[in-house]
C-alpha cells in the first residue's frame, strides 16, 4: 500500500453514534484518512462537524451533491476515494447511486436501502460501474465469527440442521421518539427508517449473520412483529421462523423492548455432528459441542483457531477486543481491496459484505413485514 485511502463521509454529524464508529473504524488500522464530508443536511451543523474534526473548510461541503462535484473536479491526488454513507436509511439509495454515478467507491452502513427496489437498482449500478460496494454487517468482522465460518465451510460440524439467532435490545421499552430522542426518532419514523424498526435495525443483522456464518440462505419466513409501545408507528419487537435451502430451520427473534437488555446479538448453530454458540458480548469466545466427545471453548488470537480469524485480530490472546474492531476489519479489508483497485487490478475485491448482501438483506426485511402483516403466512424472500 503507497498511500491512505482517502474518504469522505455523508452524515454522522454531531450527536450521532454511528458516523463516530465509523470514523474510528477507519482510522484504527492506519490506512485510511478521512478528507472531506457532509456531515448534516444543515450545512451550518456540516461545518460545525468538520471543524471537530479539524477538516479544512474547503472540503466541509453543505450537501452530498455538492461534495461529489467539487471533489470530482479536483486533481486526482487530492480527491476522495470512496464514500462512506453513515445517513439514516432513506438517503442510503441516493448517496449512494450518486457517488457511483460521479465515479466513486462507496461504503454504506445497512440497511442498503429503503427498498428492495431500490436495492435491486443499486445493485445493476454496481454492476455497471464495476466499483467496489462495502455494506457494514460489522459483526461479520470478529474473529470468532469468522472461525465459526470455518468450522462449518470445512464440514466439522457436518449439514446444519437448525438455526437459533437473537438480538434483543432494551433501549427502546419507553417512547423516547416522543421526547425528540435523535437516534429514537428516526428508527421508528416510516418516512427515514423504511418499512420495519426493529427488522430493519437489528433482525437484518441476525439473518446476515446466520448466512455468512452457515453459507445457506434464508428462502422463506413466518413473521409476527408488534408494537408494543403505544402510538409507535413501527414494529419494536418480532419472531420469525426460518427456512433455509438445504433444509435447515431457523428461529429468529429481534427485539427493542427487552427490559434490561444491553446488546445481546446470539447465535447458535447445530449441525449432524456438532454445534457453535457465539454471544456479541462475549466476543472473543466461541463455544463449540461435539456429538462424540467434550465440548471445546476456542479463543480469539491461541494457537487453536485458524488464519482466516488470527488475520483478523491484532493483538494477542487476552487482550479484548471488540465492536470497534470488528467494524475496523471491515474497513480495513475494503482499503486493502481499493488498494489493489488503484494499482491497477479492477477485479480486486475483499472479505467484506456487498451489494448483494444487501440486496438479500431488503428481500427478508419486506419478506418478514409482508408475512407479518398477512396473519403470519409463510412467504418466499426474492
Amino acid at each position: 500500500m503507497k498511500r491512505r485511502a482517502r474518504m469522505g463521509m455523508v452524515g454522522g454529524g454531531r450527536g450521532a453514534f454511528i458516523g463516530a464508529v465509523h470514523r474510528m473504524a477507519a482510522r484504527l488500522d492506519d490506512k485510511i484518512d478521512l478528507v472531506c464530508g457532509a456531515f448534516s443536511s444543515n450545512p451550518e451543523k456540516s461545518l460545525e462537524t468538520g471543524g471537530d474534526l479539524f477538516l479544512s473548510k474547503e472540503r466541509i461541503y453543505g450537501s452530498y451533491e455538492e461534495m461529489f462535484r467539487q471533489e470530482a473536479s479536483l486533481p486526482a491526488e487530492e480527491r476522495m476515494d470512496f464514500v462512506s454513507i453513515v445517513a439514516p436509511n432513506f438517503m442510503h439509495y441516493p448517496v449512494a447511486a450518486a457517488a457511483l454515478d460521479a465515479g466513486f467507491h462507496v461504503v454504506c452502513d445497512k440497511p442498503m436501502t429503503m427498498t428492495l427496489e431500490e436495492a435491486k437498482k443499486l445493485q445493476q449500478r454496481v454492476r455497471e460501474t464495476g466499483l467496489l460496494f462495502c455494506l457494514t454487517h460489522n459483526y461479520t468482522g470478529y474473529p470468532m465469527v469468522k472461525e465459526a465460518r470455518h468450522l462449518v465451510s470445512s464440514g466439522q460440524i457436518g449439514k446444519i440442521r437448525r438455526v437459533v439467532v437473537e438480538y434483543p435490545q432494551g433501549w427502546m421499552a419507553l417512547p423516547l421518539e416522543a421526547g425528540g430522542q435523535k437516534q429514537a426518532a428516526w428508527r421508528t419514523d416510516p418516512a427515514r427508517a423504511g418499512v420495519s424498526f426493529t427488522m430493519g435495525d437489528i433482525g437484518s443483522h441476525c439473518a446476515n449473520l446466520a448466512e455468512y456464518i452457515t453459507g445457506l440462505e434464508i428462502e422463506e419466513v413466518c413473521a409476527d412483529l408488534t408494537s408494543f409501545v403505544s402510538g409507535r408507528a413501527l414494529d419494536d419487537d418480532g419472531s420469525v421462523l426460518l427456512r433455509f435451502n438445504e433444509g435447515a430451520r431457523g428461529v429468529l427473534w429481534a427485539s427493542g423492548i427487552a427490559v434490561g437488555e444491553e446488546n445481546g446479538l446470539n447465535i447458535r448453530i447445530y449441525g449432524e455432528k456438532g454445534a457453535i454458540e457465539w454471544h456479541q458480548m462475549e466476543p472473543n469466545t466461541l463455544i463449540v459441542r461435539w456429538l462424540d466427545k467434550p465440548f471445546q471453548t476456542f479463543r480469539t488470537a491461541t494457537d487453536f483457531v485458524g488464519e482466516v480469524s488470527i488475520a483478523n485480530t491484532r493483538i494477542p490472546s487476552g487482550h479484548p477486543e471488540g465492536f470497534i474492531e470488528a467494524f475496523a476489519n471491515i474497513y480495513r479489508n475494503f482499503a486493502e481491496a481499493l488498494d489493489r483497485r488503484l494499482e491497477g487490478d479492477q477485479a480486486a475485491t475483499g472479505d467484506f459484505p456487498g451489494v448483494d448482501e444487501g440486496v438479500r438483506g431488503m428481500a427478508f426485511i419486506e419478506a418478514v413485514v409482508k408475512s407479518s402483516q398477512a396473519d403470519s403466512r409463510w412467504m418466499h424472500i426474492g
